[in-house]
């Protein structure tokens, strides 16, 4: 990877108190960067932080004076929910940045987004970024997802650039999205392979995700205006990826299987019992299935990662076996 790095910039990053935002503020630290976080949880101690939503116009003006970049990670991140609720936070909280931006004199937005925004169901095996499209996206997430990419993307010009970095399944130690929910199902014996877990995906290792974003800003020369998917580029079996995930936490991996199609119909119901329930306030947390979540594990989706290592001159430093690694350290 070239050597090459931005002199000190004012960069702004929303989403901070996530797992990959958090990695991302600090690894923009580490290169000598002034971060300022925008989260809605009051910020870390000692850094520059502004609290709120960023759908709040007086917030999101607050957060971006004096920015030179943003990094946009804010985001309504569910199997679930109304749409409303995606759409507040992932659509209108994404106009609001970019318009507040833009006002403010900032140059470079890098809006972090998802593969889903492409995926429609179907197997992709080996595929570029593919073009986000709201209409055919699988779920509320998706759908808001990928129309907010699109927002973001049609605000490109030379004046204001931006980049939409979509990295696919982020792990590794402390990731409650992922690790946390398949070690808590996998323990109590509640998650089931699809298809016998044969289905092919690729997943980022938290790192990886994080350094291919700060690269996405240090090469906005070349990477302004395109969608770029970020994965390790080691497509491995979902059965494979929960089995190493339950090993580095010392449980038991699943032993059962249901076909995909049965968990994808499931998933449907389940679903729409959970919404139902959780507007009387009878549950809390994420559904065990839906038919979002169904597809992801029963159907492959790797893709090809040339242009995306081309672009941002960029190759993931941590393999999955050294992840996996680092994550049994972690639970140890």
């Amino acid at each position: 990877m070239s050597s090459a790095v931005l002199p000190p910039r004012n960069v702004l990053v929303t989403g901070a108190s996530g797992l990959l935002g958090g990695a991302v503020a600090d690894l923009l630290e580490a290169k000598g960067h002034k971060v300022r976080t925008f989260q809605r949880r009051p910020g870390r101690p000692g850094r520059d932080s502004v609290s709120g939503s960023v759908a709040d116009r007086a917030a999101a003006v607050r957060a971006v004076d004096g920015m030179d970049a943003v990094i946009h990670l804010a985001a309504k991140v569910s199997f679930t929910g109304e749409w409303y609720e995606f759409e507040e936070t992932n659509i209108v909280g994404t106009q609001v940045l970019l318009d507040a931006a833009q006002a403010a004199g900032v140059r470079d937005v890098v809006f972090v987004s998802s593969p889903s925004v492409a995926h429609f169901g179907e197997p992709i095996a080996g595929a570029g970024a593919g073009t986000a499209d709201p209409g055919r996206a699988r779920g509320f997430y998706a759908a808001s997802k990928a129309q907010a990419e699109l927002i973001a993307l049609a605000r490109n010009s030379s004046e204001f650039r931006v980049t939409a970095i979509r990295p696919h399944i982020v792990w590794g130690p402390g990731d409650t999205q992922l690790v946390e929910r398949v070690i808590d199902r996998a323990r109590s014996g509640r998650l089931p392979l699809l298809d016998a877990g044969a289905a092919l995906i690729d997943t980022t290792y938290i790192d990886n995700a994080a350094s291919a974003i700060v690269r996405g800003l240090e090469r906005m020369d070349a990477a302004a205006g395109r969608a770029l998917v970020v994965t390790n580029g080691q497509p491995r079996p979902v059965g494979e990826m929960i089995a190493g995930i339950c090993a580095a936490a010392g449980v038991a991996a699943p032993g059962w299987s249901v076909p995909g199609k049965v968990a994808r119909g499931a998933g449907s119901l389940i679903e729409k019992a959970w919404l139902a329930a959780g507007k009387h306030g009878l549950v809390h947390d994420e559904p065990p299935m839906t038919r979002f979540l169904a597809e992801q594990l029963s159907t492959s989706h790797w893709f090809d990662q040339r242009e995306t290592r081309e672009v941002l001159d960029w190759t993931p430093e941590v393999s999955i076996e050294d992840g996996m690694a680092r994550l049994a350290r972690h639970y140890s």
